[in-house]
């Protein structure tokens, strides 16, 4: 789940930059990010509280 997560998130961000890079979208990055910011360590949080954890064995 955490790598498809993150996977995600960079398609995403990627798609928006070439949105932007290529006039197909107006947005300020910058006032985008400043707002939103604290959703991306939400984000995060859901993404590791859903990854399975090693039930609390360790190898070796």
């Amino acid at each position: 789940m955490k790598g498809n997560f993150i996977s995600l998130v960079l398609i995403v961000i990627g798609v928006l930059a070439l949105a932007v890079n290529l006039d197909l979208l107006e947005i300020d990055l910058v006032k985008l990010l400043r707002t939103w910011w604290p959703l991306a360590l939400i984000g995060v949080g859901i993404a590791l509280f859903l990854t399975p954890g090693d039930g609390g064995k360790k190898s070796g």
